[in-house]
């Protein structure tokens, strides 16, 4: 989902100091996408902006898994943990992409079946099929049923 950057209203939003991250296969549909940045606005954490830089700049919003599932173990297979240089879990981090729908952001869904992994060390990343894939879904809310409905 391609997002803008910017207020209701028009005005930029203040950004901090972004993260370069090298992505030499692209994105799963993006395979021109090979740079990207990882941006924070402080009023809008614990989600992330995932600039990719490409033939066509794209944004998605994107979000450290552990706030979100807390029983979520992602495990990638050792080709990929390979590929990015990746010793152990210290070594990684995972972020997972949001898909909103602006009529209906309380239906947000957070994609667990593809994170896109990064090196912490190198600013190496790859987008993932997890090795255990069927314990998850593609289009996990990101609000409960109860959160959704406004009931406390």
């Amino acid at each position: 989902m391609k997002v803008a950057t910017t207020t209701a209203a028009g005005t930029p939003q203040p950004v901090q100091p972004a993260n370069e991250v090298s992505l030499p296969a692209g994105l799963i549909g993006f395979p021109d996408h090979r740079r990207m940045e990882l941006v924070y606005v402080p009023d809008q954490l614990p989600f992330l902006w995932m600039h990719l830089k490409g033939p066509d700049p794209l944004n998605f919003v994107v979000v450290e898994p552990k706030g979100v599932v807390s029983d979520y173990e992602p495990e990638i297979f050792d080709e990929d943990a390979a590929a990015l240089g990746i010793n152990g879990p210290d070594d990684a981090m995972v972020l997972n992409i949001v898909c909103l729908d602006q009529a209906h952001p309380e239906k947000a869904t957070v994609n667990l079946v593809g994170p896109v992994v990064i090196n912490r060390r190198s600013g190496v990343g790859r987008q993932v099929v997890l090795a255990n894939h069927g314990r998850y879904s593609a289009r996990h809310p990101l609000l409960s049923q109860t959160a959704a409905n406004g009931v406390a």
